[in-house]
């Protein structure tokens, strides 16, 4: 009878800490996000990154000015931050951030230092589902 009683607490236990463990994921990065930046010669330009989230597993793509989406590789999810990387014409560039609800707060480096560092806000889109 004691071992039941343990085996029943045990299994009562776990099952309350499964049923709450959704109150203290990291918010969902899964749809459209986007920024607004500025270019070398003053004007603005926007990006939209369009994130999928699986578990730790982050992907997606990053459209630009240039129009075609890039693919992000190497995503990964560890509570409220992230990092992926995002390669095009030769340059690898590096993004680490973290997420708040429905704004990320993301910096960027390249591997080659072809590029600047840059510190962005991305806002959730809100045309697309939560």
């Amino acid at each position: 009878m004691r071992k039941m009683k343990a085996w029943f607490v045990l299994c009562a236990a776990l099952l309350v800490v499964f049923a709450a463990k959704p109150l203290f994921a990291a918010s969902d990065m899964t749809g459209k996000w986007t920024t607004t930046m500025k270019a070398p010669d003053g004007s603005d330009f926007s990006l939209t990154f369009d994130f999928k989230q699986d578990g730790a597993k982050l992907t997606g793509t990053v459209t630009g000015p240039q129009g075609d989406p890039l693919a992000i590789d190497n995503g990964k999810i560890d509570g409220d931050k992230f990092s992926f990387t995002v390669s095009f014409n030769g340059t690898t560039i590096t993004h680490d951030g973290t997420i708040s609800g429905d704004e990320i707060k993301m910096s960027t480096k390249s591997d080659n230092g072809g590029m600047p560092p840059m510190d962005m806000t991305l806002k959730r889109s809100t045309d697309a589902p939560k």
